[in-house]
């Protein structure tokens, strides 16, 4: 067995393990130690052509994120018992509901469409709005669709990876997503803006909240940050389209086009 088919086979066998968060951190720091024993064939990285441009965005939302939502972020969790933040996440993913369950029936996972619409509807009444993730303990998991994802399963290509201002990563792909994700909002049609505005502020702080240990490991591991969180935000991607059994083999052969030295196998 060659090097790199062990290292696929080892991922493979860890990433159904982990959470999501997690393997996405894992697959970028794994592309940046194996980057280090391969040699990158000419040409460039593929799938990111305006990396300059990227990284310069990277770096400016490195810097208003440390300069302003982070300092926020540690108050906001460090000020509110964890319970009330775990009441807080469950009620944003329950408004994001209806963007799953969408996507849901647009691949054709009707299944997953009538479980998730099961779910939003026991978390709307018995949990109290969302606040409590009633649904869970019921046999009904929250799932992770979105309009990208349906693009990619239509038959889409990935296109340029990109890196917006205050937005953060994205693909051409996954761009449509966030119209499609706001569209289903419930809250665009409440027209009262003084319940509006401080829920979307609520909504920006909690996640950078929940964010903070991942944010930390990727800024003490990555020797280049920009790339880290390229391969993790893309690595995330891949595994939420494939649903959790990404082609990894295609992932090294195919999308970062590495070849891996044979004296580098070691334990």
């Amino acid at each position: 067995m060659t090097p790199k088919h062990q290292k696929i086979d080892y991922m493979r066998e860890n990433q159904k393990s982990s959470p999501p968060r997690i393997r996405a951190l894992a697959l970028g720091g794994l592309v940046l130690i194996f980057s280090g024993c391969a040699t990158a064939k000419q040409g460039g990285t593929p799938g990111d052509p305006f990396e300059k441009l990227n990284r310069s965005f990277h770096s400016l939302n490195h810097k208003l994120d440390t300069a302003l939502l982070k300092p926020v972020a540690e108050t906001y969790a460090k000020t509110l018992p964890k319970p009330v933040r775990k009441g807080v996440t469950n009620f944003f993913n329950n408004l994001g509901e209806i963007n799953v369950i969408l996507n849901d029936l647009l691949q054709g996972k009707f299944e997953d469409g009538l479980d998730d619409f099961g779910r939003f509807a026991a978390n709307s009444t018995l949990g109290l709005g969302g606040i409590l993730d009633v649904a869970t303990p019921m046999g009904l998991p929250r799932h992770k669709e979105d309009f990208g994802q349906t693009l990619a399963v239509w038959g889409f290509e990935q296109g340029a990876y990109l890196t917006l201002p205050i937005m953060g990563p994205s693909t051409i792909r996954d761009e449509p997503a966030r119209l499609v994700s706001s569209a289903t909002n419930i809250l665009l049609y409440v027209n009262e803006r003084a319940i509006t505005f401080p829920l979307g502020i609520l909504n920006t702080i909690n996640r950078r909240a929940n964010l903070i240990d991942a944010i930390k490991e990727v800024d003490d591991v990555a020797m280049d940050r920009y790339i880290f969180v390229r391969e993790a935000y893309l690595g995330d991607r891949n595994y939420l389209i494939y649903d959790g059994d990404p082609p990894l083999e295609d992932l090294f052969e195919d999308e970062f086009d590495f070849e891996f030295e044979e004296e580098e196998d070691s334990e």
